[in-house]
């Protein structure tokens, strides 16, 4: 099946509060798992929150690596998209141990084939 790229949606429960409000920890892990996977980046930028939460996006020559994290549910929203033949759960789930996840979903969507079916998503 020829794709245009893979987009990857996280969900993360579970994670370790101090990790998820370290601006510093995340910027690290998520420049950690683009590389990982074997991308080129561009460019990152992460925000962090008052009282808490950071979010942030490493672009790669591939697509994106992004969180949005709120530590006080525990929880981090995670999108990893690549182009080409990288694969995306090899960041996923990199970040996903790095913020020490209990609980996780990932839903991969094939992008660039026509109209998303979620139904027909991959679900891993």
């Amino acid at each position: 099946m020829e794709t245009m790229g893979r987009h990857v949606i996280a969900e993360l429960w579970g994670c370790d509060f101090e990790k998820l409000n370290d601006i510093d920890f995340i910027e690290r892990t998520f420049v950690d798992a683009a590389l990982k996977s074997g991308a080129e980046i561009r460019e990152v930028a992460f925000h962090k929150f008052a009282p808490q939460g950071v979010s942030g996006v490493v672009i790669i020559s591939e697509s994106h690596l992004t969180i949005h994290s709120f530590p006080e549910h525990g929880y981090a929203s995670i999108d990893v998209y690549t182009c080409g033949d990288l694969n995306p759960n090899v960041a996923a789930d990199y970040i996903a141990e790095a913020l020490n996840a209990d609980t996780r979903e990932n839903i991969e969507i094939p992008r660039g084939m026509g109209p998303v079916n979620l139904n027909q998503a991959k679900a891993l």
